[in-house]
């Protein structure tokens, strides 16, 4: 039986949702306002958040292109078994490049990819990771945005613009298309 006539084993409402953009445009801001109002909706939720994923699967990074092209196919892998029992995901993780979503939706049909737009300069001054001044100092040779490209999404199923929404409105936005999925699958 292939992807596309499986029945799901858990809740047939169980989508995925890929919040993308620069490293400190807020995509974990929305994740976390997101996050409560899908449960109170009634999905299990889990949020992959790429950090955290990558201290278990990478747990001295390099950020080559090799290692990322491994990590965000695990990642998309791992995120298609959650869906297919039931759990919503929220997928945190920059994914640089479209080829990582494009991946993704190849392996879960159901999935929402959300811009999260900020320009690079205020995500410099967002970063308490040190993410871009690690990259300004020689340190990171691969931060997205800064030596290594990001592919915003072509067609994108929501774009929030993080300087004119708050998280909250954002999670709001993105629960109106997740029930628009919802109905057109039933």
């Amino acid at each position: 039986m292939d992807r596309e006539t499986r029945k799901p084993i858990g809740s047939s409402h169980a989508t995925a949702i890929w919040l993308t953009g620069l490293p400190a445009s807020g995509k974990s801001t929305i994740a976390a306002a997101l996050k409560p109002k899908l449960e109170a909706a009634g999905h299990t939720v889990e949020v992959l958040e790429s950090d955290a994923v990558r201290r278990v699967l990478t747990p001295v990074p390099t950020y080559s292109r090799e290692e990322r092209d491994l990590f965000y196919r695990a990642l998309a892998f791992l995120g298609s078994r959650l869906v297919m029992y039931g759990v919503t995901v929220v997928f945190d993780a920059t994914a640089n490049r479209r080829a990582y979503r494009d991946f993704a939706r190849s392996l879960i049909p159901r999935l929402i990819e959300v811009a999260v737009v900020c320009p690079l300069e205020l995500c410099m001054k967002r970063d308490y990771k040190g993410t871009y001044q690690r990259g300004q100092q020689g340190e990171s040779t691969t931060v997205p945005g800064l030596q290594d490209p990001y592919e915003a999404p072509l067609n994108p199923d929501v774009t929030i613009d993080t300087t004119k929404m708050t998280a909250e409105e954002a999670a709001w936005k993105i629960i109106e298309r997740t029930k628009g999925q919802e109905e057109s699958a039933s």
